[in-house]
């Protein structure tokens, strides 16, 4: 009688970003490290995705989006009972160490900045998803 190994399902990360570029970035790095991605292009897109899948092990999102940015998106998901507990990993091309702090202090496990390089998707894999 073998007793087969389930394989660990992979982690699902919810990758938003308006850019079509950056989205295909951060997907391709996360896909590389062996993440399921899921990608949208707002934050009200993020939201409505949030409430259809509730197995989301990480949400990496851009800082600066229209209608409702990345530090929105944030406060949003830490307010949220059934929500707060998905870490958020914040991304800027901008490197302002006041929003950086704003966003860490709202509870952002991290902050990048752009281009994210594969030693970033390293590190977040090995503190995020342990």
């Amino acid at each position: 009688m073998s007793t087969k190994t389930v394989p660990e399902p992979e982690p699902h990360v919810l990758a938003v970003d308006d850019s079509i570029v950056d989205r295909t970035v951060i997907s391709r790095l996360l896909r590389s490290s062996k993440y399921r991605v899921t990608t949208v292009d707002s934050g009200k897109r993020a939201l409505e995705v949030l409430s259809l899948d509730r197995n989301v092990h990480m949400i990496i999102t851009d800082y600066c989006m229209p209608e409702m940015t990345g530090f929105d998106l944030l406060k949003r998901v830490k307010e949220s009972a059934e929500l707060k507990e998905i870490p958020v990993v914040l991304m800027s091309s901008e490197n302002s160490p006041t929003r950086i702090r704003r966003c860490l202090e709202e509870g952002a496990e991290d902050f990048l900045i752009k281009p994210v390089r594969p030693s970033d998707v390293s590190r977040l894999c090995n503190r995020v998803m342990k």
